[in-house]
């Protein structure tokens, strides 16, 4: 069908939501083609990932429509897969998350299945846990995560709490694709599939579940620990689940930011809540000035990523994703072996484009390291596969770069209420010797090497946005660099060929002497991300070496 007859056919069918009528009423088919066009040129990418977009009216952004089809498409999907006719729904802070969950809900029950729906917004990880609890076939998750207000999504989970597998996601989008858009959907009225039971309330009993699974994975030995923790939400789901698991490992010195305490879809004081960047910490960090706590805990909307700056002197520093990764390896191998539950043929998960530093680490402690896709379903599979080994217990920590955290099987993504619980036991646990985390991350740079990591974002908007995307790695694939930084290259690895066992991907990797670069086109975002590492005796070389390769591959291929 043409854009602008589905911009007509729109304005005509999507009513139920004034908003989007609104919207679409005040677009010129003439003057405003080109924002038509970027509303209709495709269907929203149904993915591994699900779905992800800019919330508005269209074939290509997050609408009540686009949420109905997919539900109708994933109940069709699980009749045909013969999995339990239950699925569990969670939602953070996000504009219409709410809205969106209730109306996934509604479509579940109008095809005869039912729908466990979490009554207020809960952390994603606990919706993980929510899957398995009741026994669902699947799950499903309305978060954009670290993504700007803008934006929202919704995540699929399997039967065993993991996002869906890619084999999953081809079948439930090959049924998305049978649902016509108005008509297709099944809808039941909210009170009758309540009062039928096709629309059931999470009880407290699951999320308090939740909260003891967590709480099962403390290294820390028991006892209130004597820490002093300033923590921000972002306004996101984090604050319930986050602050309970504090009070329960005795942490009782909390100050919450009051400015990111509430939940607030429209994140005014972070427009882009994502605490891998400054600017989302930063009131946080002006609090932590004036409190002078041991710790900053920061999560994103939905709980699943954890943030952490630490005293430096007079300021505070911010610890990356690999360097708290790397952290809570050592520590937990540390405690493990002390207290003596560290299993036989360990296992810890990383992804293909975490720091190398990991494997370092790994090594000392006799640690088997695991590494796969971006993408922390890929490291849920892990723990599935050693759950179905019947040795579940050799799993001790996974991570990614990208501040995602998980120490136990209790879950099968990354959770930031498990990470928030490490994280301040590890401080406690370093202060005992004199120690902060900044102090601790130096002393581990001292003994393994200068390992400096950076990513590089590059976005490309729009409808040629993904054409020009595609060329950039087509280009990459025909013509790969021989030299990086005047360092000839030494190995080349297309992970689109299917490497180490690893599924296909797009994603390319390229190795000189001691630096590293990896290429891959986002899953969520019309961006190419970058990720590059750099290992030398100090980290002011390290970072330069990694800056040069960062411009390098900028100038050359990403322009």
């Amino acid at each position: 069908m043409r854009i602008q007859a589905l911009y007509r056919l729109w304005l005509e069918r999507a009513q139920e939501d004034p908003e989007l009528h609104e919207e679409l009423s005040g677009l010129n088919p003439e003057k405003d083609a080109d924002a038509i066009n970027d509303r209709f040129y495709r269907d929203l990418e149904f993915g591994t990932g699900g779905l992800r977009g800019v919330i508005g009216a269209g074939t290509n952004r997050m609408n009540i429509y686009v949420i109905r089809r997919a539900t109708q498409g994933l109940c069709a999907y699980l009749k045909a897969a013969k999995l339990p006719g239950k699925v569990a729904i969670g939602y953070d802070s996000r504009i219409k998350s709410d809205l969106f969950a209730l109306e996934a809900a509604k479509v579940i029950a109008a095809n005869g299945l039912t729908a466990y729906l979490y009554p207020r917004l809960e952390p994603t990880p606990a919706l993980s846990w929510a899957v398995r609890y009741y026994g669902a076939g699947a799950g499903i998750c309305v978060t954009a995560s670290h993504n700007p207000a803008k934006y929202n999504g919704y995540k699929v989970y399997g039967p065993d709490g993991c996002q869906i597998t890619l084999e999953a996601a081809a079948a439930v989008l090959g049924e998305i694709q049978k649902v016509d858009m108005f008509d297709g959907p099944l809808v039941m009225d909210e009170n009758d599939a309540r009062a039928a039971g096709r629309i059931v309330s999470i009880g407290e009993d699951c999320l308090e579940a939740f909260l003891d699974a967590v709480q099962a994975q403390s290294v820390a030995g028991g006892g209130k620990l004597d820490l002093k923790v300033v923590y921000t939400p972002l306004n996101g789901a984090g604050l319930e689940c986050v602050t309970k698991i504090l009070r329960r490992i005795g942490i009782t010195d909390v100050t919450v930011v009051p400015e990111q305490k509430n939940p607030d879809g429209h994140f005014p004081t972070c427009p882009y809540p994502n605490p891998e960047i400054r600017e989302a910490m930063e009131t946080g960090l002006k609090l932590c000035r004036a409190v002078r706590p041991d710790l900053l805990l920061g999560t994103d909307p939905d709980c699943d990523r954890m943030g952490v700056a630490v005293p430096e002197g007079d300021d505070y520093r911010l610890i990356t994703g690999n360097e708290m990764g790397v952290l809570l390896l050592d520590y937990i191998c540390r405690k493990r072996l002390e207290n003596g539950t560290i299993p036989q043929r360990p296992v810890a998960v990383t992804t293909i484009v975490s720091t190398d530093m990991a494997d370092a680490v790994a090594a000392e402690y006799g640690v088997e390291l695991r590494r796969v896709l971006t993408g922390f379903k890929f490291i849920g599979e892990q723990i599935a596969l050693l759950e179905a080994e019947g040795h579940s217990e050799r799993y001790i920590f996974g991570f990614e770069e990208s501040y995602g955290y998980l120490s136990g099987g209790h879950v099968r993504d990354k959770d930031a209420v498990n990470a928030s619980m490490l994280c301040c036991e590890m401080t406690a646990w370093y202060r005992e010797q004199g120690l902060t985390l900044a102090q601790a991350m130096d002393a581990l740079y001292e003994k393994y090497g200068c390992y400096h990591n950076r990513l590089g974002s590059f976005t490309y908007e729009g409808a040629d946005g993904m054409a020009k995307m595609q060329a950039i790695m087509d280009t990459l694939r025909a013509n790969p660099p021989k030299t990086l930084a005047g360092e000839p290259v030494t190995e080349v690895t297309d992970y689109s060929q299917g490497v180490r066992g690893l599924p296909r991907s797009n994603v390319l990797e390229y190795r000189s002497g001691n630096g590293k670069v990896l290429v891959r086109p986002s899953g969520t975002e019309p961006k190419i991300k970058v990720y590059l590492s750099s290992r030398a005796g100090t980290m002011a070389d390290a970072e330069k070496a990694t800056e040069s390769l960062l411009a390098e591959i900028a100038e050359r291929y990403l322009a």
